[in-house]
């Protein structure tokens, strides 16, 4: 393929009356403020509306045909320090039969966006700008080589380049200022994010989850702990990397969303839980199904390890969305085109986020081997049947939010938990027997204790059936048990407002900045922080400085598309939740990355706006 193609089909183009005018009739350009000082950044916007049946094609190179990408240049280039890539609503992509290749271009009204940093030596005063676009226009029968010239002014100040102005310019390029640093660095921040990932509230059901399917395993005659506990945890390293890159190349870099809200996902994920509960227990046998088995000779070590590389890619549904910012940020890379860095990154999480997984399901292999183990053994599998059964509703919740069913409410879940904690403790006095239980003759000291602590367990969680909040009191212990166990429950009602426009609305008239959060109904980091962070006092007091406004991207409404691509085409990350904090004018003021257990870090976060808003 070379630009021959490109030049015939311009010629073709002599055959038909049609110019660049009559294609790009009108071309706005439009500043993101009036005044600017010296280092700042400015934000373009070049707005199209293209003749219907042509299009013009994406200002990447590689996504374009040879010589037809969109081209922005600049007569004087003294005024700019660095011109940042351009920032494209998410271009149209298939086979393109003028060039025999997929190519990705835009079609009808679109925005393409350019950051470019000013000179930090610039002189105080007006200056004009004097640059052009070039780009080729295709229908599918002619090409035509558009060049249309455009001027702006720029107002430059005197004074020093604003904080608030700086912040903005590395938002294009959040992945490229850990990239910039070499291979190891950035190997080893990744690995960093991987462990803190394991801190985050949705990745503690699948410690039951492992304990208690491995520990099954343990029982099998002949089986290899160490290697099963291998597989496991290269399995979740390979699947969440592939499942991660996967849905990036195809739904793009909202793919992680996609895996957390998806209602049929949830209903999945709800149904596998129940069916682990119930063989634990002891209804039936967890084992592959006999068509895969046999596809070996090795019949049973084969449904082995397909069963655990299913209970990685469980792992691997599950906590996928508990990933902080930073496999967003390797989503919305992957998702332009980038495909070493991404690889790297998602390879070096997953194995931090993995490692000790491999010794929690090492462990229980060992255990269920020990010498006179069948019966407190069994205990403890009915004991992880019942909390198994306890997190299959947090998925069924899920799905009664995305759709809206308005059934599996927060007092419901709630009430079920407490249910299924009161027929545990009974469970443990004998009352309640599974298919492996013995006849219980003595309640010995360890069944009277688990019966006690589930009783006195759901006594305390149905404090919650009648506040906002489980009860916390003034104990730090007890506000961590709450706020954990609020984390895994639907959301309360909430009275922010959860429309962006009215927010501006309101905004511009009170003269207040905006903060929004970019938040998920299954979102399980997100309810951790509006139960741990936003219910504080301290902050609630700060909150009265904002319009809050809580943007909701994982529902099926066409404002939570819109919310969801907001989040990614301009702030360049899908991760949840999100934070950010604007002028009523549509300036950003500042960003939080999300999930952070450390109160105070937020805190800082929206008082250092409140003092950049104030000082414009």
């Amino acid at each position: 393929m070379n630009k021959n193609i490109i030049y015939i089909l311009l010629l073709s183009s002599f055959l038909y009356p049609i110019t660049q005018d009559d294609i790009i009739n009108d071309m706005k350009i439009s500043k993101d403020r009036q005044n600017y000082n010296p280092g700042e950044y400015l934000k373009l916007d070049f707005e199209f509306n293209i003749l219907k049946d042509f299009h013009i094609y994406s200002s990447d190179p590689s996504k374009s045909p040879p010589g037809g990408e969109t081209f922005i240049d600049y007569e004087d280039s003294l005024l700019f320090n660095k011109i940042y890539d351009i920032v494209e609503p998410a271009p149209i992509t298939k086979f393109d039969q003028n060039f025999n290749q997929n190519t990705s271009f835009h079609k009808g009204n679109f925005i393409l966006s350019q950051n470019i940093i000013l000179n930090d030596s610039i002189e105080s005063g007006i200056y004009e700008v004097v640059g052009l676009v070039e780009a080729i226009a295709c229908d599918p029968t002619q090409c035509i080589k558009i060049f249309k010239d455009f001027t702006f002014e720029i107002d430059i100040g005197p004074d020093e380049a604003r904080n608030e102005y700086l912040i903005s310019e590395p938002i294009e390029n959040n992945l490229s200022k850990h990239t910039g640093q070499g291979l190891f660095s950035f190997v080893i921040f990744a690995l960093g994010m991987g462990f803190l990932a394991l801190l985050t509230p949705c990745v503690f059901p699948m410690i039951p989850i492992t304990v208690s399917y491995f520990t099954k395993q343990g029982e099998k005659e002949n089986s290899r702990p160490v290697f099963s506990a291998f597989i496991y945890a290269i399995g979740i390293i390979i699947i969440f990397t592939l499942l991660g890159l996967i849905l990036a190349f195809s739904l793009g870099a909202e793919g992680a969303g996609f895996i957390a809200s998806d209602p049929w996902i949830n209903l999945f994920i709800a149904s596998l839980f129940i069916f682990f509960a119930f063989s634990l227990f002891g209804y039936y046998e967890l084992q592959a199904p006999s068509f895969l088995r046999q596809y070996s000779f090795e019949q049973e070590s084969r449904g082995g390890i397909i069963g655990i590389l299913f209970m990685s890619l469980t792992f691997t549904l599950t906590s996928f969305t508990c990933t902080v910012q930073f496999v967003g940020l390797l989503l919305v890379a992957a998702s332009h085109g980038e495909y070493f860095w991404p690889i790297v990154g998602m390879l070096s999480f997953a194995t931090a986020f993995a490692s000790p997984f491999f010794f929690l399901a090492l462990f229980p292999q060992y255990l269920s081997k020990l010498p006179k183990s069948g019966g407190w053994l069994n205990l403890v599998k009915v004991s992880m049947g019942f909390l198994e059964l306890a997190a299959a509703f947090k998925f069924i919740s899920n799905s009664d939010l995305v759709w809206k069913w308005g059934i599996f409410s927060r007092e419901v879940v709630l009430l079920i938990w407490v249910l299924i904690l009161v027929l545990m403790g009974i469970y443990y006095l004998g009352i309640i027997k599974f298919p492996h239980d013995s006849k219980v003759e003595k309640i010995s000291l360890k069944r009277l204790f688990g019966f006690s602590f589930c009783i006195l367990l759901s006594v305390y969680f149905s404090t919650g059936l009648f506040n906002k909040k489980i009860y916390s009191g003034n104990s730090n212990i007890l506000n961590i048990v709450s706020g954990l166990v609020e984390a895994y429950l639907p959301p309360p009602e909430s009275n922010w407002i959860e429309d962006l426009d009215a927010g501006y609305i309101i905004a511009q008239k009170e003269k207040k900045p905006l903060l929004l959060d970019f938040t998920g109904y299954t979102c399980t980091n997100c309810r951790w922080m509006e139960i741990n962070v936003f219910e504080d006092e301290r902050v609630q007091n700060i909150f009265d400085n904002f319009i809050l406004v809580k943007l909701y991207t994982d529902g099926k409404e066409k404002k939570h598309k819109r919310y969801r691509e907001l989040e990614i085409q301009r702030f360049k990350t899908a991760a949840l939740p999100f934070y950010v904090i604007l002028s009523p004018d549509d300036e950003v003021i500042s960003t939080f990355p999300g999930y952070d257990p450390n109160i105070n870090n937020f805190i800082d976060f929206l008082n250092n706006a409140i003092i950049k808003f104030n000082e414009e």
